[in-house]
Formats: C-alpha cells, structure tokens, sequence
C-alpha cells in the first residue's frame, strides 16, 4: 500500500483498560482515560476531541443509552455515505461489540508492549487494528480483480521458467541491490545444476487501489512471497457482517453485501493439496517465521485450519475422487467400527465407500532460517529433513527482506531450501518474478507476449497496470522532477515503509543525476501514483476508535499448484481490504499504516 494520498481529520474515542499494539502509541498512566501521543504517530496525529466509555456495558439493556429515532433514520437514508455521523452512543456500542467479537475470535496480534508477545502464543494479545465498519466498493472492480488472480498465477509461472529473462532483468539490479544480488546467486545456482521444480506451488496477492480520475482498476504490487493476512482478513469480513447483522435496525445495511471471505481455507486447502502431490504422509508442512514475529496468529490460523479441517479421502468404489480431494460431505456414518472405514455422502447425493487417512494429521512445524541452518540437512535424494521431521512444503512468512538474513547462516538455509525437493512456496524464481523490476518490465509493450498466448488475457492485464517507467527513460525522469506528486520511486523491497514520494522523489532523481550514478539508479523504478477517492471511516486501534478520511487498497489472494504440465489448483482465494487514512504515504498494517478492513459491494 502507498499510492495514494490527500488531507484527513481524525476523532477519537478512547476505552478504558485496554492493551497497546505499536510501540509508536502512547498513553498516560491514568486509570479512566488513555490519551493518544501526538507526536509518535502522525498517521493519527490530528484528534480533535474524544470521550471515554467509564465501564463495559452489563447484559441488560438499560446500560448503555438508546439511540433516537430522529438520528437512526437520518442514518439510514445513505448508510454508508457517512459513519462520522453515527450518534455517540451507538458508536460506543459498536466499538465495544467489535473489540469483543475479536476478543473472542481470534482477531489479534501481538502487543508491541509486552516483551515476549512475539516469541510467546498467549502472551500480550491485543486486537489487531480494524476498520469498524466495512468499505464501500464497486462490484464491477470486485469482480475485475476476481478475474485477474488465475491469470496473474499464469504470469507468474511462465515467467519464472524464463531463468534468462530474470537474470537479465534484474542484471544491473544486482550491482547495486547486495540482497537481490544474493537472490540472483541462489537462482543462478538453480540454473546451473538444471534444478526442476516439478511441483510448484504460489500463495500470491495482487493489490490495487481504485483510481478516483479514471475510474480505473490499477494494480499497485504483484506479491509472491509472505502474503500476509489471510488468516486474520477472513475474519474482519466475520466481524463486519455480525456487526451490521446486530444493528441492522440502527444502521439499516445489508451484511450480505459483504463478500464471503474464504481466504485461510483456501490457502490451507492448496498448501494441504501440494502435501498430498508430495505423498509422504509422515511429512511435515513448514513454515518459515522471523524469529520475533507478532503477527504469528495470522500465521497460526493457516496452521490451525490445516490440521483440523482438512481429512483426505480415497474411495473403495469407483466414484473417480482421488486422494487430493477434500470432500465436502452432508452426512458421516461409520461402516466399521475400527475407525477407518466410512459411509460419506457428498453434496451430490450419493453414498460412497471411503477410507479416511490422515485425518487431523497435515502437521505443520515453524522453523526461523537460523534454526534451518542449525537443524537441517539434506539426503541424498533431496529429501529436506528439519530437526528430525521431513518437510513436503516450505511455507515462507520471512526471508523477503534484507532483515531476515543478519549473517551467512540465513543465506545458508535459504540455499539448502532451495537445493532440496521440497515444496517451495515460493521458489526463488517464483520471488524475483514479484520484484518490482521484473512488474516494470513486464509492462513494457509486446513483454507479456513472450509468456501469454491468450489476447484477451493481455489485454485484460494491461488494462490494470500504473505507468511504470526505469530510470533510463529520461522523459518519465524529467516529468518526476517537474510534478514529483505524480510518482512513486519504489526499490526492489517487500513490507512497508521503503517508497519514496513527493519532493523526495524530485531531490532523490537530481541527487543521481548529478551523481552520475547509473548503477545506484538501476535499484529504483518509477510508478504512477494513484489516487483514489478518500472517504470518511472510524478506524479502530488499541482499544481507541478515530473519525478518519481514509483511502483503501484491495488486495486478491490467489493460489496455483501445478505438477509438471497438470494444473491442479488456479484460482482466487478471498481478499485482503487495507484501510489508512489519507494523510499516509505508507500502508502497511503489520508496519502500522493501515487497519484491516472489508468489502461493502455497491
């Protein structure tokens, strides 16, 4: 996120007793009321009054004051045009019930404030920062983005058996980018062994930001590693449809605009799906982490819904479901007693004979790089064994960034992943095809040819991409420096906090120019900005709700899994809605930019 921005406003309304998540917030140590810094969060900084709820409403319904009649259907005649204007005490019911509801099910994150909250499940949780109310979206764009994800995973695949093509266009990436370049080192390698990567699996995400001048759908960012929130978006969606449920009286808007959002069943399902094509059942599924990670029950969920949801069947008779399928069953009744063999009659109607096997048993263990190196080797045949465990898949959430690798011992890991016939997800060339450099190219005229056959797909591509321009095109460079708010400068680098924008752009561009530094300038790409429409909103963080403008960013999950020339999964796997308010360059929820939010189809 980060291609958008304009003024905002900020309310907030404050509760009492309630946990910190980012370290940049602060509050007095008062015993009614926590006061929000105004100088360690400018994302937040403009609040221009604020009340407290003095104790949580009891189970009657005397405790909290009714909302008049006169302001409810004043509301009601353009639910979602603006929230600001919701009364204060309605707003403090629905606060509260959403900071239960995540309480309870599992919208949380680690506590910044609590040292061991990233090392430690349980310890220092507090609700992950939301969007109280979800974001109105054309269902137009909706279904667009929908459409792209299998032809993104396409791209995505093509791309990466080109080795050619990316060594070429990250070539002078490399001599100055030292992290791509070691990148670049472990795909080369792959290259001269004549690595195959006959199974290969992408948990990708394409984000975009709705541009307010055109009215177009442009795509920001094309990840292919570490896509984060799949796991904790699913249940924003949950939250926002029970709220608007709830108060359906008081809001007047209909939850069943709010799409299903299947996101951690779909990636649980195919990354379940490539442990299958592996056929090993004693392996494990695993995934690589940060050493202190708050965000672990994002991560968690996956896992979570991995080993509990997902029995694998094969049939006695000839019903032609194999062994990769999860079945989605109406009625279960056993056929024999030793726990074995079932009766299972799917949605279509019909009793088969199954055998379950390995019910609640895809495992999955986390491993930081360092520990892979430490505890992980290689067999002969390939086979990658982790502290005594087989791994089938390698799950990546780390490893994206600079960071992730203090000393050699990371690299170390991250080769002897790659060398072995685990699973990736991604390969190293599935994560140099999600850098930025190769996004800019593959805008480039007549590039998209060279891996799509389908034209109407092209098309369909091309229709989404922001201008995208290297820093050898010396028009697109000397219309940043004359309107520098029209550009992003965008380094190869995941996570937030890494773009450039406004008159740094203007500075950064004539710094090398007058430098001279062509190799410096090869580390960059230039990106139209975006600018889509802010809204009015109340974001939610820490236990405090803020009256916001906002802007948005629509991210579309998608997974592929092919093995050799069969394609056994390609599809759009739910969403991730960001949400940050307009006065924000940056975007990331995790780098604390953005609250997590959802959709609202119009």
């Amino acid at each position: 996120m980060g291609a958008g921005c304009s003024s905002s406003s900020s309310f907030s309304l404050s509760l009492p007793n309630h946990h910190c998540f980012s370290s940049t917030l602060h509050h007095p140590k008062s015993t009614s009321t926590f006061i929000l810094s105004t100088h360690t969060y400018s994302q937040f900084h403009k609040s221009s009054s604020k009340f407290s709820i003095n104790s949580p409403p009891n189970c009657g319904s005397g405790s909290i004051p009714e909302i008049k009649t006169t302001q409810q259907k004043s509301f009601v005649k353009n639910p979602m045009s603006d929230p600001h204007t919701i009364d204060s005490g309605l707003l403090q019911k629905l606060v509260y019930d959403a900071l239960v509801w995540s309480s309870l099910h599992g919208l949380v994150v680690g506590d910044r404030n609590v040292q061991r909250s990233g090392s430690i499940p349980g310890v220092g949780l507090v609700h992950a920062p939301i969007a109280l109310l979800p974001y109105s979206f054309p269902e137009s764009h909706w279904k667009q983005a929908c459409e792209l994800a299998p032809i993104f995973n396409e791209l995505v695949d093509r791309v990466s058996l080109d080795g050619k093509f990316l060594q070429d266009t990250l070539s002078r990436t490399k001599k100055v980018d030292a992290f791509t370049s070691r990148l670049l080192d472990i795909h080369s390698r792959m290259l001269q062994i004549g690595k195959k990567e006959d199974i290969r699996l992408g948990l990708h995400r394409s984000d975009y930001m709705l541009d307010e001048n055109t009215n177009l759908l442009l795509q920001i960012e094309l990840n292919t590693i570490s896509c984060s929130f799949s796991g904790l978006s699913c249940l924003v969606s949950e939250l926002h449809r029970s709220l608007l449920s709830q108060y359906k009286e008081h809001l007047g808007i209909d939850f069943g605009r709010i799409p299903k959002n299947n996101s951690a069943i779909k990636f649980a399902e195919v990354l379940a799906k490539a442990w299958m094509e592996y056929n090993n059942p004693s392996a494990v599924v695993m995934v690589v982490v940060q050493p202190e990670e708050r965000n672990m029950y994002d991560q968690h969920w996956l896992s979570a819904t991995l080993t509990e949801r997902y029995p694998f069947c094969i049939t006695t008779d000839s019903s032609g479901i194999g062994i990769q399928d999860s079945i989605p069953w109406l009625v279960l009744l056993p056929c024999q007693m030793d726990g074995i063999q079932f009766h299972l009659i799917p949605s279509n109607g019909k009793k088969l004979n199954f055998v379950l096997i390995n019910t609640h048993n895809v495992r999955t263990i986390r491993k930081t790089l360092a520990e892979i190196d430490a505890q992980g080797k290689t067999l002969s045949d390939g086979t990658l064994v982790v502290d005594g465990e087989t791994v089938a898949v390698i799950y990546f959430r780390a490893g994206y960034a600079p960071n992730d690798y203090p000393s050699e011992s990371e690299w170390k890991a991250r080769l002897l992943m790659e060398e072995s016939v685990a699973i990736k997800c991604p390969s190293i060339s599935y994560h140099l095809t999600g850098t930025k450099k190769v996004q800019q190219e593959l805008a480039k005229p007549n590039v998209l040819e060279r891996f799509l056959d389908n034209k109407d797909d092209i098309a369909k591509l091309q229709a989404c991409f922001a201008g995208l321009w290297s820093l050898d095109d010396s028009n697109a460079v000397k219309n940043a420096i004359e309107q520098p708010g029209a550009f992003v400068m965008k380094p190869q680098r995941e996570g937030g906090g890494n773009n450039i924008y406004g008159d740094e752009v203007k500075e950064t561009l004539v710094r090398l120019q007058k430098e001279g530094s062509e190799e410096e300038a090869a580390a960059y790409i230039l990106m139209q900005r975006i600018f889509p429409k802010d809204f009015p909103t109340l974001l939610v963080r820490e236990g405090i709700c803020y009256k916001e403008q906002a802007i948005s960013e629509l991210g579309i999950f998608s997974s592929y899994l092919r093995n050799k020339e069969k394609v056994i999964v390609s599809e759009q796997c739910g969403y991730l809605m960001r949400t940050k308010v307009s006065s924000s360059n940056e975007g990331g929820v995790a780098a604390g930019f953005a609250v997590l939010d959802s959709l609202y189809l119009t």
